[in-house]
């Protein structure tokens, strides 16, 4: 053959060609010189992929053949395939034969055991498991830990995501919240119209240019105990996939208003009606009160606009919805948390870790990078109103264990 090959390995159709002619009796030279390769590779391939059609471990890959073998099980053809007495009239206690299907199967096998377990040295090895560890525990997920670590690391999302499920380091699916953390999904609801009206409904927002649905805001808020009185307003800024997160004294339109004014107050209401120009939002009672929420604070004319989702379901803001899974690694359902002890430092804390955390979706930026990206000073100005900060990667810790640290730093009692 003329050329370089790119493909050394045997190929099925080879392994077909290979069959036929040992069934025919041909010689090694005469199949390689057919295959444009070597003969010693033709008779290894053979050897190697030949297996037990009667003898022991029948079925199975051939080792050594015994000393009172057929000669030709222990020199080319290797096997019994074109022997006239293969079928019915031998008495040999061993035959073996060359089958192109099991053979390319021996040979998958192979490959596929070559790249099992983990290709570093012991010391290695154990280092790759501590960072690994060490970040998951932080609440970092597999493809941020390798678009981060590329340098530490060198391995891709796909990997992590297979040494965890390996077990290796004691580590298990189980610490990964998106393999757990989901509930099944519930099928068959229909969309009720909002109260709202039709000219604030999902439909007429999604009227809208694309450009300007593009830039909304989506609301909504987080709840703690059925006891508490706070929650959390939060706001997701869709340009840059920044996630505001407000403590509110009570869950009233009130309430929320108060904290849009306090937005307007700290950035103008030029400033205001460029992050928050265009609210989305869901049918709760909080979210009630359109006027209020719509109306600037000195009184003149309305500061931004209100759609409502139709009724059940929350999936047309679903990046808010979505995001709110990274928000409840710092403040975790189900634990018992006391929202009523949460205030704004907390607040600011929570909005450090979730903004500073780098997204995949984001190519590895931060949507604190994005924000300023997108919004240049008016970001610093948001950010230094509500305390956040960008928090280095290795000072990342994504579980309440971040806020419980702030709070100890503050002389405050911690939540649990």
């Amino acid at each position: 053959m003329s050329g370089q090959r790119r493909y050394f390995r045997v190929t099925r159709a080879e392994r077909s060609a290979i069959e036929r002619a040992l069934d025919g009796r041909e010689g090694a030279r005469s199949i390689a010189r057919d295959l444009g390769r070597s003969a010693s590779s033709v008779s290894e391939e053979v050897r190697r992929n030949r297996t037990v059609a009667k003898g022991p471990d029948k079925g199975g890959r051939v080792g050594e053949v015994p000393d009172d073998a057929c000669r030709r099980l222990t020199r080319w053809p290797w096997t019994c395939n074109g022997c006239r007495y293969r079928r019915y009239h031998c008495a040999r206690r061993w035959r073996c034969e060359y089958s192109a299907a099991r053979a390319q199967r021996l040979s998958d096998a192979l490959r596929s055991d070559a790249r099992r377990g983990v290709d570093m040295g012991e010391a290695e090895a154990g280092m790759a498991l501590a960072t690994i560890r060490s970040d998951i525990a932080r609440g970092l997920s597999p493809a941020q830990i390798a678009r981060a670590r590329t340098d530490g690391l060198g391995m891709s999302a796909s990997t992590i995501y297979r040494w965890v499920e390996a077990g290796y380091g004691g580590m298990s699916n189980a610490e990964l919240r998106r393999k757990v953390g989901y509930k099944a999904r519930r099928h068959g609801v229909r969309a009720t119209p909002t109260a709202h009206g039709p000219e604030r409904s999902y439909e007429a927002f999604s009227a809208l240019p694309e450009e300007e649905r593009a830039c909304a805001c989506e609301m909504d808020t987080v709840v703690g105990r059925s006891a508490d009185t706070r929650c959390v307003l939060t706001l997701y800024l869709r340009p840059a996939r920044f996630q505001l997160a407000m403590c509110l004294p009570e869950k009233t339109s009130g309430a929320v208003a108060a904290a849009l004014d306090s937005l307007e107050a700290a950035l103008g209401r030029e400033g205001f009606q460029r992050l928050f120009g265009l609210l989305l939002t869901d049918n709760g009672t909080e979210f009630a009160d359109t006027s209020a929420i719509e109306a600037s604070r000195d009184g003149g004319r309305a500061r931004t606009r209100v759609y409502y989702c139709d009724v059940r379901m929350s999936q047309q803001k679903a990046r808010c919805e979505r995001n709110h899974v990274e928000l409840r690694k710092l403040l975790p359902k189900g634990r018992g948390i006391p929202f009523d002890l949460l205030d704004d430092h907390d607040m600011a804390c929570v909005m450090g870790e979730l903004d500073s955390e780098p997204r995949p979706s984001l190519g590895g930026l931060t949507p604190v990078a994005m924000l300023r990206a997108a919004y240049g000073p008016l970001a610093e100005d948001l950010m230094d109103a509500l305390g956040v900060e960008d928090v280095p990667y290795e000072e990342l810790d994504l579980t309440l264990r971040a806020v419980e640290a702030e709070r100890r730093e503050r002389g405050e009692a911690p939540l649990l």
